[in-house]
C-alpha cells in the first residue's frame, strides 16, 4: 500500500513564474492514485518524483485556464513513450471533450498510437465518482463568470469551473481549484474537513481568511497564492496566523507532501 499524501507538483499563480511550477496535484490513497489539474511541466515533476505513469488511476480537471491544463498534452505523450497500458479516465468540463480530443489529434497523440485508452468523463455537478476507496465529488466555482459574461456570445466554449470534495477512509478533503469568491466553498465545508487545499490568488487574502475564521478545518495548505502574496510571503503568513490562529496552516512550495 502506498502511503496517505498529497504531493504538491505546482503551486503557482497563473503569472510566469521563475520559481513555481503551475497548478498539479498528485493524491495518494494507498493503493489509489489521482492528479488533479495538468499545469506545465507536470510531465517533469511526475518523472522528478518517481512516480510510475502506470500509477495513476485518474485525472480531474478543474477548468481549462493555460495554467491548469498546460502540460496535459506533453503528459499524453510522455505516457505513450514510457508504454502506460491502463486505460486513464479524465475528468472535466464536458465542453471540453470535444476540443480536447481534437488537440490530441492535431499534435498527432492518435487513439492508435497511445497504448491505453483514454476515457473522457463529464463533471456532474454534486455526483460522486468512485476509484476503489476513493469518492470525488466535483462542485461548481464562480471562477469563469466574468468571462462567461463578457465573451460568450462570441466565443461559446464551456466556462464552467469546479472545486473537489475527496473522501476516502472516513478522510474529508476539500480541494478549492480556482475560485471566484470565497463563498464558492460552501459545499466542501458543509461537514468538517480534514484537509483543506486552498487557491490565494483571485481575492485578498482578508476576504478568505474572514471567510475561514471559525470553520472546522483541521488543517490548510495554502497553494496558488498571487504573485504580490508569494512574494511578500512572511507578510501574508503572519496575516493567517492571526486571523486564523486556531487552525494549523502550511503555505505549500513546489514539492511539498503533506500526510494524510
Amino acid at each position: 500500500m502506498r502511503k496517505l499524501s498529497l504531493t504538491c507538483l505546482g503551486v503557482g499563480d497563473g503569472w510566469p513564474c521563475a520559481d513555481r511550477n503551475h497548478a498539479a496535484f498528485l493524491y495518494r490513497f494507498g493503493a489509489t492514485t489521482l492528479l488533479l489539474d495538468c499545469g506545465e511541466p507536470v510531465d517533469r515533476t511526475l518523472t522528478a518524483a518517481g512516480v510510475d505513469y502506470d500509477s495513476i488511476d485518474a485525472i480531474f480537471l478543474s477548468h481549462l485556464h493555460s495554467d491548469h491544463v498546460g502540460g496535459f498534452f506533453m503528459l499524453m505523450q510522455g505516457f505513450w513513450l514510457e508504454g502506460r497500458r491502463q486505460d486513464l479516465p479524465v475528468h472535466l468540463p464536458g465542453g471540453a471533450i470535444k476540443p480536447m480530443q481534437s488537440m490530441l489529434k492535431a499534435l498527432y497523440l492518435f487513439d492508435g498510437l497511445l497504448n491505453f485508452r483514454l476515457q473522457f468523463q463529464p463533471h456532474t455537478a454534486g455526483r460522486s465518482v468512485r476509484f476503489r476507496n476513493v469518492q470525488v465529488t466535483p462542485f461548481p466555482t464562480s471562477h469563469l463568470d466574468g468571462l462567461r459574461m463578457k465573451f460568450q456570445k462570441k466565443f461559446p466554449v464551456d466556462f464552467s469551473s469546479y472545486c473537489f470534495l475527496l473522501q476516502s477512509g472516513g478522510l474529508r478533503i476539500g480541494h478549492s481549484g480556482d475560485l471566484g469568491r470565497p463563498e464558492d466553498l460552501e459545499p466542501l465545508l458543509r461537514r468538517p474537513l480534514d484537509l483543506l487545499v486552498c487557491e490565494l490568488a483571485h481575492f485578498q487574502p482578508e476576504e478568505l481568511f474572514l471567510y475561514l475564521r471559525g470553520r472546522a478545518i483541521k488543517r490548510i495548505v495554502f497553494v496558488h497564492l498571487a504573485r504580490a502574496y508569494w512574494e511578500d510571503l512572511g507578510k501574508t503568513r503572519r496575516l493567517a496566523a492571526k486571523m486564523l490562529p486556531e487552525i494549523p496552516q502550511t503555505f505549500a512550495h513546489d514539492g511539498t507532501v503533506i500526510g494524510l
